[in-house]
């Protein structure tokens, strides 16, 4: 159970204001408290971040979660529905890492500033106390250094599936560009996918990702359209459109087959190459996602005998081809090391 801060706040606020500033005896005491305790702290957060680095490269980091807004001082308690934040897990605990580091150093030189500066040390005394307080009621101190499950435990009060939204409650990207509403997604989760890509097509590189990512689910994410046996992850891999990459990537989540061909025996690494798509042909390509050289995409054939680099040559989409060619030849040197 969280402990309310004002609590211990209020009366540590009171009791620092009763120190003597000029007194040799307190000022020397404060400042042996302060200071070793401080670099712990600090070097604490420097290994909490390079963990959390470090997790946002594995599996269980690049599951999707829905990170509810930070809880606000005066919001309307009687206020229906949330705005959560789409986004990777490792992702989110980076960002929270490396946020809680440069919060820690900024109240260090400024607290050391006012102090040495100023004389002042209300400030010092306070976080003597509130400092490894705040460190171990810290989520990502809960994670990294209590070793506790992160797929278990919600410690950022995150829902781990848009099953778990309201129907008020309504989606953001990143970058705080709005997907659809909870509401929206949970009425046309059964329907609506073929109209859904063939719109998603024709729209190009203004393409609403969020509408087609609100329509899959693990049951339909391998369906294709009746005519010409599109599939979601093709689509996708065609257009040139923000949110590719991590939509393809929740597509993984949502157990896609990646190595899917439609009519013309194309895979969604044709679909990149043909289209010129270099965001898609990274995501299929890199070994932190689909790792497409290592199960064999660049070396499928259409129905013309064509391979993806072969298309993406003959429509000049150097950039991509570039990228295939690259991927290609690290996947050799790779396997000519390990044979020696």
């Amino acid at each position: 159970m969280a402990i309310n801060k004002m609590f211990i706040m209020l009366p540590l606020i009171f009791a620092s204001r009763k120190l003597d500033a000029e007194d040799k005896d307190t000022i020397f005491y404060l400042r042996a408290l302060y200071f070793p305790l401080h670099a712990i702290i600090l070097l604490v957060m420097i290994y909490i971040y390079m963990t959390a680095s470090k997790f946002a490269q594995t599996e269980a980091g690049k599951k999707v979660i829905f990170v509810p807004p930070a809880a606000q001082p005066f919001a309307d308690p009687n206020e229906k529905g949330k705005k959560y934040k789409q986004i990777a897990l490792g992702a989110h605990v980076q960002a929270t890492a490396k946020s809680l580091l440069t919060s820690t150093l900024f109240s260090m030189c400024f607290t050391s500033g006012l102090h040495f500066y100023r004389g002042m040390v209300t400030g010092m005394a306070i976080q003597v106390v509130m400092g490894p307080f705040n460190l171990f009621e810290n989520p990502l101190m809960r994670l990294f250094v209590l070793g506790h499950d992160a797929s278990a435990t919600r410690l950022f009060e995150e829902k781990h599936s848009r099953d778990e939204l309201e129907p008020e409650d309504s989606i953001e990207d990143e970058d705080g560009n709005e997907i659809m509403a909870a509401g929206t997604i949970k009425d046309s989760a059964n329907g609506g996918l073929d109209e859904a890509l063939l719109d998603a097509w024709d729209a190009g590189d203004k393409a609403d990702v969020g509408n087609l990512m609100a329509l899959l689910t693990k049951t339909n994410i391998n369906d294709a359209t009746k005519e010409n046996g599109w599939a979601p992850l093709m689509v996708l891999s065609g257009l040139a459109c923000k949110g590719t990459a991590s939509a393809m990537r929740q597509m993984k989540e949502l157990g896609v087959d990646v190595l899917k061909k439609d009519g013309e025996g194309w895979n969604a690494l044709h679909w990149a190459c043909f289209h010129g798509s270099m965001e898609a042909a990274k995501v299929l390509l890199s070994p932190d996602d689909f790792d497409g050289i290592a199960i064999g995409m660049h070396e499928v054939k259409d129905n013309e005998g064509k391979t993806p680099l072969d298309l993406a040559k003959a429509e000049k989409n150097d950039d991509v081809a570039e990228i295939v060619a690259k991927a290609i030849a690290s996947s050799k040197s790779c396997e000519a090391k390990k044979d020696k």
